[in-house]
């Protein structure tokens, strides 16, 4: 099972972390372990997670960290989760 991250999402991570270090490195770096995990886990606790408040699709669901919202997708014809954007909520 793969996990995989769209442009867009890295992009969006990137603004965002990069807005958070000018603030607290420290702060900024613990968000960012707590988030991989968090991806990291995804496949194991999909279930958990509420379909996406932004797409019509069971597929889709959305991951809430800290005030952010990531939607996933779980495509099961390759077996991989792709990971779609964050946004803050």
């Amino acid at each position: 099972m793969n996990i995989l991250c769209t442009d867009l999402f890295q992009t969006q991570l990137q603004e965002i972390l990069s807005t958070f270090v000018e603030e607290d490195y420290a702060a900024t770096k613990n968000f960012k372990m707590y988030l991989d995990t968090i991806i990291i886990n995804a496949p194991t606790k999909a279930k958990k997670f509420k379909k996406s408040i932004y797409f019509d699709d069971e597929n889709i669901k959305d991951i809430t960290h800290q005030g952010f919202i990531i939607p996933f997708y779980f495509d099961k014809e390759n077996d991989c989760y792709l990971m779609l954007g964050i946004i803050q909520a």
